[in-house]
């Protein structure tokens, strides 16, 4: 039911009482005075943790991301803490991201968590994700948080929960913190911090961190010296644990793009700091052709995800996507276990619901079990934890992640860019290159070609509108894809799989998720999902054919391509 212009305003005018700081209140009441749609779209509905955590666009009320909103949520996970480890001397870590109030932010998070007695381990600096996840396993903390809005714009910031494992936090946990944080309200906040139990800390967890990245992401390639590298940050954090890294595997020539190497919270050479887009990678695949390199690397601002871009057979440098690089990295690892004599049938790789079907194919070829989660790494790492008689060799998703091994519990940049330069350096050494071996990877396993449309709507009507969609996917579900007739229909909101031949339904083993999955009778297969932590409806796209050589690759690369066009066509997201 949607909230009226009263219930707003009745809501907004609670930030004026003396609780909140003259600032705040100045500002809410400025939205009651002057600004009726700024005021609707930051109090119409409060934060939700979604995909990735909490995001949302910085400023004041409920809808916002400010030092209230993430207050709440801070003293509900204290409060879970206590009662789910009576008496014990609770730890927490906390790091954070290059963006605007990322570090006052974090300070308020520490001095709240602290408030209630709990010890805390806050960075000092910005430091990568992947480090955080590291940390809380290393100090054996209880949870941890990092701030970070990943790779939306400089508006937004974010808040992510890591629990024991150093993953996500995931069922039953989440849905227990939200409710207690659901509990409460803003005057239960406690700000009044206890300084003696917040510490710095910053080079002994980089180093621990930086160590068992070159550990887990080396595998004494040849030819390390000859290979060319550029990196960029893209402002973000991974400058301060990419370039090392490297260095302390063997790489001496990483040419770093300077104009992005410093932090900054307004990206101002791109237009859009994710590794996804293109642009992004602009600079560095100009700097890429001046010096000849071999591969270029770009990373997100909090270092999670990870674009990669190499020569293709005709010496031109190549943007590959996020399920080319997992696939290519997947089999790398696969085929290194396999050569060590590792491989036993207690192995697994994993990936998600909307990346490449191919990843089931490279596990059938080496005998290891493939397990498939919904989006986000919170539900690999659920899968270490569940499954504790397997071993984890890797896994990734489309979204431009993967991780090595499960000494880091989400997607990390950081070891996965050297696993990249591992292979590149190594295909290079015994005459080949990182686009060569995805091709015999092709040719081996199948071509398996995918698309990403994203259409973006934002605010109150904009997310009527990707709820909209979602409706009429379901009741009017789609009956052919590109001339190919549907067969199956799996819906995560219910958990039911129809098979549209015979008319069965099963019951998929699966938590709900707000996703559609279409299969058609010659692989083809389409998804549908609104983005859980952008303003997104997501719709993602795979096709697949056999060829016979990597000469095939062009011409049934293209095939694909026609393919999928006609489908996005078909749709009207063209």
């Amino acid at each position: 039911m949607e909230i009226t212009i009263e219930k707003i305003r009745e809501k907004a005018g609670a930030w004026k009482d003396a609780f909140f700081d003259e600032t705040t209140r100045n500002k809410v009441q400025n939205l009651l005075d002057n600004n009726t749609e700024e005021l609707k779209e930051s109090f119409y509905k409060d934060l939700e943790f979604g995909t990735g955590g909490m995001r949302g666009t910085m400023g004041v009320g409920t809808n916002r991301i400010n030092r209230y909103t993430l207050g709440k949520n801070t003293q509900g996970l204290s409060n879970y803490l206590k009662k789910t480890y009576p008496g014990e001397d609770l730890r927490v870590a906390i790091a954070y991201d290059c963006r605007h109030n990322s570090d006052t932010l974090a300070r308020v998070v520490a001095e709240v968590f602290s408030a209630n007695g709990i010890r805390v381990f806050l960075f000092s600096e910005l430091r990568p994700t992947p480090e955080l996840s590291f940390a809380v396993k290393h100090l054996n903390c209880h949870c941890g948080v990092v701030l970070t809005a990943s790779h939306n714009p400089p508006e937004y910031n974010g808040y992510k929960v890591y629990w024991t494992d150093g993953g996500q936090i995931v069922p039953p946990e989440d849905k227990e913190i939200i409710e207690e944080i659901n509990a409460l309200d803003f005057k239960d906040i406690n700000f009044q911090a206890q300084d003696s139990l917040i510490e710095l800390i910053d080079e002994a967890v980089d180093e621990a961190f930086f160590k068992a990245s070159v550990a887990n992401g080396s595998i004494d390639a040849k030819g390390r010296e000859a290979l060319k590298i550029v990196f960029t940050s893209l402002h973000g954090t991974s400058i301060k644990a990419i370039p090392e890294v490297l260095k302390r595997a063997g790489y001496t020539q990483v040419f770093i793009v300077e104009e992005q190497a410093t932090p900054d919270g307004d990206f101002p050479t791109v237009k859009s700091p994710n590794p996804e887009e293109p642009e992004a990678l602009t600079l560095a695949m100009q700097k890429a052709e001046e010096l000849q390199a071999d591969i270029v690397i770009g990373t997100d601002p909090d270092s999670d995800r990870l674009g990669i871009a190499v020569r293709d057979t005709d010496g031109k440098m190549t943007l590959l996507n996020g399920n080319q690089t997992m696939v290519l990295m997947t089999r790398f690892l696969l085929e290194l276990w396999k050569t060590q004599g590792k491989l036993n049938g207690n192995q697994f790789i994993a990936s998600t619901i909307v990346s490449t079907p191919m990843m089931a194919e490279l596990a059938k070829g080496y005998g290891v079990t493939y397990k498939e989660g919904l989006t986000g790494f919170k539900w690999i790492a659920k899968m270490i934890k569940d499954f504790p008689d397997l071993e984890f060799i890797g896994g990734g998703e489309e979204s431009f992640g993967y991780m090595v091994g499960d000494f880091v519990r989400d997607k990390d940049a950081v070891t996965a860019s050297l696993l990249a330069c591992e292979i590149a350096a190594e295909a290079k050494a015994s005459g080949s290159s990182f686009y060569e071996e995805l091709l015999k990877c092709y040719t081996e396993f199948g071509l398996f070609k995918e698309k990403l449309v994203s259409l973006t709507k934002k605010g109150i009507s904009g997310a009527a509108e990707i709820k909209q969609i979602m409706i009429d996917l379901r009741e009017q579900p789609i009956a052919e894809l590109g001339g190919e007739k549907v067969i199956r229909i799996e819906d995560y909101a219910t958990s039911v799989a129809r098979n549209l031949s015979n008319g069965k339904e099963e019951k998929m083993d699966i938590p709900k998720s707000n996703v559609l999955i279409y299969y058609t009778d010659k692989g083809t297969k389409m998804a549908a999902r609104p983005s859980g932590t952008e303003p997104k409806i997501k719709f993602y796209f795979s096709a697949n054919t056999s060829i016979a050589s990597p000469e095939d690759f062009r011409k049934k690369e293209s095939e694909l391509d026609q393919k999928l066009d006609t489908i996005i066509r078909q749709l009207d997201l063209a």
